[in-house]
């Protein structure tokens, strides 16, 4: 499958470019910018529901690479707005090259939909706790979930009906506090659900002073397996993104201690 979006950046020297890809309407990314209506696109309501919970391929016109990127953004987003949001670290890559250097309001790109890292519960389906672990740039598909986590809860507590959600935690590493990704989404989300959301953010080489505001979250060193180990349940499923090492090590100890593989997923890319 093959769509056509458009795409915007953030100010030129950011190591962080938002690409928001449009599907339909006329709306402001989360960068600021103003998006103009894309080509038309058809897709059911469930498919438009999966494609913000998976991998998108980016096809450049010019580029001979293809580039691939996680969608950050919850379902609703694209449901409500008709926009997905990818977060593209800079790097000498060419297609995040193009995303920071070349690309412009406006720009036309194919995307393609792909990957199995996701959660996409029925309403009708039994209750699940969620352990998202997260390292680096790995947060980007794993703060979709959690968006869709809390979407899911403000659906349940409004409606009276849908999935029943069960706690999140999530735990996320990264060298210090300036990348940590996303933190003020991750707190604002804690602060609203304060029963079923928590984190533990973890940093493994801090060589400034930690703010007030993040100080109760922050964890100096990194994401132990006993961390992780006393959250095991029969209902619990385990999402992993962060560089190889990482994902290797936590899906090894997971299946060491007799978590089903099918409650274990993980996604590495680089």
């Amino acid at each position: 499958m093959s769509i056509y979006g458009n795409t915007v950046r953030v100010p030129t020297g950011s190591t962080m470019a938002c690409a928001a890809v449009v599907v339909s309407g006329f709306l402001r990314s989360s960068v600021g910018a103003i998006c103009t209506q894309a080509a038309s696109l058809r897709l059911t309501p469930s498919a438009l529901r999966h494609l913000t919970l998976a991998r998108i391929d980016f096809f450049i016109p010019g580029v001979s690479v293809v580039g691939g990127f996680s969608i950050c953004s919850s379902p609703r987003l694209l449901e409500q707005e008709r926009m997905i949001e990818l977060a593209v670290k800079y790097t000498n890559h060419p297609p995040a090259l193009w995303i920071h250097n070349q690309c412009t309001l406006d720009s036309e790109v194919a995307v393609r939909v792909g990957g199995e890292f996701f959660f996409d519960p029925e309403p009708s389906d039994v209750s699940r706790n969620l352990v998202l672990i997260a390292g680096g740039v790995g947060i980007n598909p794993l703060l979709s979930i959690l968006r869709h986590s809390a979407d899911l809860h403000r659906e349940r507590a409004n409606k009276g009906s849908g999935y029943e959600i069960g706690t999140i935690k999530l735990f996320y590493s990264a060298k210090n506090t300036s990348e940590l990704l996303f933190k003020k989404n991750i707190l604002d989300l804690v602060n609203e659900f304060p029963e079923k959301i928590a984190c533990s953010l973890h940093v493994t080489k801090q060589t400034t002073q930690i703010s007030a505001e993040l100080k109760p979250y922050i964890t100096e060193g990194r994401i132990t397996e006993k961390e992780i180990r006393d959250h095991i349940s029969k209902e619990t499923l385990f999402y992993i993104c962060g560089p190889p090492p990482m994902t290797d090590f936590f899906s090894k100890q997971l299946e060491n201690s007799h978590v089903p593989k099918e409650h274990i997923c993980f996604e590495k890319w680089w």
